[in-house]
């Protein structure tokens, strides 16, 4: 037995100077690649209505939760250069199509109301996908969702408390939240990845610790978390064959449609394009602040003056 499979035995943390298997590398910075490059597109969708926002309050919650997205990709980036990536080269992944984002981030946000929602089901997936990676194996990434768990937690609450307070005003605000509900929820069920069955990459990541739980298990977990809310909330979600299933004390429900998220996944989805030309374009306008901190950090290891 090796070490790097010793530490894994004993629920250890693999440290950046740890001996890893090459494998293991690679999966870990795309793992924490994708999850940095989603954190930095998900500005987009909410960062839309920042203009638009109906109350000063409302746009401060809503400033403050994207700047708190910026911040979860720049913990991410910085724990994926742990590995030995280089921030430049993922970005450049990312803006050329080599590398992956959430699929939830392709979708339209057409009304306030779906500001209160993504908060509500989107950043709700998110804890349930995110709270068992605070036990990942790799300790950089682990600490840093420690965190970033704490942010998601209070984001989904502000989302939570907007459709609250839009469920109790007019019956077009209370048609505009449950519009929004039919629209993110299947989304949102696919923001766990595809059926265990058919996910390639599960059976590895749970051996190697990376993951705790498979697809399905925080599907499921998600579900039984949010059909209550659903009810308390007074909104219909969108699946005719949900309903509890005394037998088992969970719920059942309907299946995602596998082939829409396939499509959105490769680049097929509603706003994919945009999505990353609005990155490429921030990529491009920053390039000059970039290109300033180079020449003065050049410039202050030379022992130069500004």
């Amino acid at each position: 037995m090796t070490v790097f499979e010793r530490a894994l035995a004993r629920d250890q943390r693999i440290e950046p100077r740890d001996t890893m298997p090459d494998a293991y590398r690679a999966t870990m910075i795309r793992q924490i690649a994708q999850h940095a490059h989603s954190e930095i597109i998900g500005m987009q969708p909410e960062g839309e209505w920042i203009t638009r926002a109906p109350s000063l309050r409302r746009k401060a919650i809503l400033l403050a939760k994207v700047q708190d997205e910026a911040g979860h990709g720049l913990y991410l980036y910085s724990a994926a250069e742990t590995l030995g990536a280089d921030r430049g080269d993922l970005t450049r992944r990312l803006i050329e199509g080599r590398q992956k984002y959430s699929s939830i981030f392709n979708y339209p946000t057409l009304t306030f109301a779906d500001v209160g929602v993504i908060g509500w089901l989107v950043d709700g997936a998110a804890i349930c996908n995110q709270v068992p990676l605070c036990r990942s194996s790799y300790g950089p990434y682990a600490r840093a969702m420690i965190r970033i768990c704490k942010e998601e937690s209070f984001h989904q609450r502000q989302g939570y408390e907007l459709l609250t307070t839009m469920m109790g005003g007019t019956a077009q605000q209370r048609a505009m939240v449950q519009d929004a509900v039919d629209r993110w929820w299947w989304p949102s069920l696919m923001m766990f990845g595809p059926p265990d069955g058919a996910s390639p990459n599960t059976a590895q990541s749970m051996a190697w610790k990376i993951k705790r739980h498979t697809n399905d298990e925080l599907r499921q977990r998600f579900v039984d978390m949010t059909v209550p809310q659903a009810s308390a909330l007074g909104v219909t979600l969108p699946d005719p064959e949900l309903r509890w299933n005394e037998a088992r004390g969970q719920h059942d429900f309907g299946a995602p449609d596998w082939d829409e998220l396939k499509r959105v996944i490769s680049g097929d989805g509603p706003l994919n394009h945009q999505r990353l030309a609005r990155r490429r374009q921030a990529d491009a306008d920053g390039a000059w602040v970039r290109e300033a901190a180079a020449a003065h950090a050049a410039r202050s290891s030379s022992g130069g003056t500004t």
